[in-house]
């Protein structure tokens, strides 16, 4: 297992390096002189690019002080997106490329044309004087001046660095503004979505019961305390029932982001705001972080439930806790409940939604899958995951995924737009 762990990183490094030089090499030694100070600037931009990218995830992965997270991780991780929008646009531009050769060389023909066939020769029949036809001689068209030789695209040195800096720059330029578009959708805030679920348990006096759920705001060393404070706004101008907040709130220590989680506690709603963990809560310190949020107001329920009068609701700790003593817990969350009530289980990931059937859960609510984040993201997390965002039924259990409210890594989406949704649950018998 180690051995294919170590061939699988080394291949992975292997393709990671491959793409950046071949980004290097189109977008820096194509479109630059020889020993120049552009290309000398081009070539430290993919150094100094890739080392912060790892620097930044090396120096959260590793605690390191969490003043220089946030110096690494800004630059680090958006390198992180960028490189990807970069290789792509510099892939298409390799269609583009000879399709603006050949504009340009017919563009530089004589007349804007290119030039036509030679014509052949024409044979002119010939008559002795008494009129009998003999011999026929070739008529030879009058030849004409020699047309100037118009080089190639592909031969001259100066057309070929014209089509490689075109194409390059607006590589570059697409890029930019695809990953300075996906960062403004995470920084404005999540979007509020609205979603009716039917439930065939719920009673008529639950009709209408709206459960506001955030997931993944992904609070560090990027996103901070005002980000937190629009999420919340956010949250209570839905005016909900409930809040539920379903895990991987935050990616660092109690101690360094306290001051960042600060504003959750201003979360209302009429019957409160509950908690479940997430895979990352467990590689920041699950214990002090559902301690922490306990204090501020929010309520966890781990391995949980509580009856809300209409219906229970459930919470179980996310799966990456198996491997800290501490996974889900389902008897003990959902054993001994009343089959006849409508059961809402709180779970971080989807891939928990088995379990909720086996259990007669009526609905799952779950994140963890941020819908992708980075297009062509979105097609591995498709993989991974029963479903990806939205509303499914497996059986008779329904399963609602968020594509969360923050980001991982980069704070940067594409294709995935971040969300906060307003579950209305409905009742068959209103």
């Amino acid at each position: 297992m180690i051995a294919v762990l170590v061939i699988a990183g080394v291949a992975s490094l292997a393709a990671f390096a491959g793409l950046h030089w071949y980004a290097w090499r189109r977008l820096v030694r194509d479109t630059t002189v020889r020993a120049g100070l552009a290309r000398r600037a081009g070539t430290a931009v993919f150094v100094l690019g890739p080392l912060l990218m790892f620097a930044a995830v090396a120096s959260e992965r590793a605690g390191a002080p969490f003043w220089l997270q946030q110096v690494l991780s800004w630059p680090g991780f958006l390198w992180m997106a960028f490189s990807i929008y970069l290789v792509l646009a510099v892939l298409v531009g390799e269609v583009v490329r000879p399709l603006l050769r050949r504009y340009l060389d017919r563009r530089s023909a004589p007349g804007g044309a290119e030039p036509g066939p030679v014509p052949e020769p024409v044979l002119v029949p010939t008559r002795e004087p008494d009129g009998l036809p003999t011999a026929t001689t070739a008529s030879t068209p009058t030849p004409t001046a020699p047309e100037p030789v118009t080089p190639s695209a592909a031969a001259d040195p100066s057309r070929r660095l014209f089509v490689s800096r075109v194409v390059g720059g607006a590589a570059v330029v697409a890029a930019t503004g695809i990953v300075g578009n996906g960062a403004y959708g995470v920084l404005r805030g999540p979007r509020v979505k609205r979603v009716t679920v039917p439930l065939a348990r719920l009673p008529r006096s639950a009709h209408g019961f709206r459960i506001a759920v955030v997931s993944d705001i992904h609070l560090g060393p990027v996103l901070g305390r005002g980000f937190a404070q629009r999420v919340v706004d956010t949250i209570n101008s839905t005016q909900p029932d409930l809040i539920a907040v379903v895990g991987d709130l935050v990616d660092g220590s109690v101690e360094d982001l306290a001051p960042a989680v600060a504003p959750l506690a201003g979360l209302w709603a009429r019957h409160g705001t509950y908690f479940v963990t997430g895979n990352h809560e467990y590689f920041s310190g699950a214990e002090p972080w559902v301690e922490h949020v306990r204090e501020i107001g929010l309520r966890p329920l781990e391995n949980a439930r509580v009856e809300m009068g209409a219906f229970d609701l459930a919470g179980v700790n996310d799966v990456t806790g198996e491997n800290y003593g501490d996974g889900p817990d389902y008897d003990k969350a959902l054993g001994d409940r009343d089959p006849g009530r409508a059961a809402v289980l709180l779970a971080h990931q989807p891939v928990m939604i088995h379990e909720a059937v086996k259990h007669g859960v009526d609905l799952q609510l779950s994140g963890h899958t941020h819908g992708g984040q980075l297009w062509p993201g979105n097609f591995i997390a498709d993989a991974a995951n029963p479903t990806l965002a939205g509303l499914e039924r497996y059986g008779d259990t329904q399963l609602y995924v968020s594509r969360g409210a923050g980001a991982w890594g980069p704070p940067v989406r594409v294709g995935a737009p971040s969300d906060i949704t307003v579950v209305e649950l409905a009742s068959k018998r209103a």
